[in-house]
């Protein structure tokens, strides 16, 4: 395989990635060409914010094609174009066979949430001292527990008596927090989602753990729960604050993730009108925040 990389203004990203696509490359990506620099730009979006741009301000565009040929009439195609205008050619690059899957799946190993609490991704045997499991594949929704937000939802569960009682996972991606409600005992539990490649993914991931949830898009939550849990973003996590706090049975537990430490003083003003907001846990910059119904 060949990689061939190009040089590219912002506004001219999406058209070249268009035609490259056009050009049958097997995959093209786009890298900040001022990355390490002082001129490297974060780019990132958030719900209730501008969506992120589609490029940096110079953009590296790297695209993969099966032959030097095919790599070099890609170049002899583009050229001409009036979208190539400002770009420019930094080279074509032989890239050494590899195996993809392998290469992946070692990148993930067993996440421990507690002494003998583990995610154990499938091509993995679960440590000697792992009394409870989760088995999660890194996947398209969001929840794989390596993320400081999801573990500290996880450790929450993993040392809260749930047991017995009817709890929400709102915002579910995966379903890992509620499969991991479901485990320590959480006789109903209801993982909602506004996607629903997030609602199909918890609802597999369910049934490959050996538990039942009820997934489905958010009109699916109803009542009182005694355990709501939500790891989404801080943005939106304020604008839920009468929804949520709604579901919460009387003496029940509201979780929060998702919140960086300089956003809870916003959020706990957000929910000062219906619940009292405490930092229970912190973690590489990111808190938990619970409350009690």
């Amino acid at each position: 395989m060949f990689e061939l990389q190009l040089l590219c203004p912002e506004d001219r990203v999406e058209a070249l990635g268009d035609a490259l696509e056009a050009l049958d490359a097997l995959s093209v990506s786009v890298e900040d060409a001022d990355a390490q620099t002082d001129a490297e730009q974060a780019l990132f979006g958030e719900p209730g914010l501008p969506p992120p741009k589609a490029g940096w301000q110079r953009s590296r565009v790297l695209a993969l094609f099966p032959t030097r040929d095919a790599a070099d009439d890609a170049v002899r195609l583009l050229q001409p174009q009036d979208f190539f205008a400002g770009c420019a050619v930094l080279g074509i690059a032989a890239v050494a066979e590899q195996d993809w899957v392998r290469l992946t799946q070692s990148q993930f190993a067993p996440v421990s949430i507690t002494d003998d609490f583990w995610i154990v991704p499938t091509w993995h045997e679960p440590p000697a001292q792992a009394r409870q499991v989760i088995r999660l594949d890194p996947g398209l929704a969001f929840g794989t527990g390596t993320h400081p937000t999801t573990r500290m939802c996880l450790r929450w569960i993993a040392t809260h008596p749930i047991a017995g009682q009817r709890v929400l996972d709102y915002g579910c991606g995966s379903g890992i927090l509620a499969i991991a409600a479901a485990l320590y005992g959480a006789t109903a539990v209801d993982a909602v989602d506004i996607d629903p490649a997030a609602v199909t993914a918890a609802q597999a991931n369910a049934a490959a753990n050996g538990v039942q949830i009820a997934a489905g898009l958010p009109e699916l939550a109803a009542g009182r729960y005694g355990t709501v849990l939500a790891n989404i973003l801080a943005t939106p996590l304020k604008m839920l604050a009468p929804l949520l706090c709604a579901h919460v049975a009387p003496q029940g537990s509201l979780v929060l993730a998702g919140i960086l430490e300089r956003q809870a003083a916003e959020l706990t003003q957000a929910y000062a009108p219906y619940a009292v907001l405490e930092v229970s846990d912190r973690e590489d910059g990111w808190v938990l925040m619970t409350a009690r119904g």
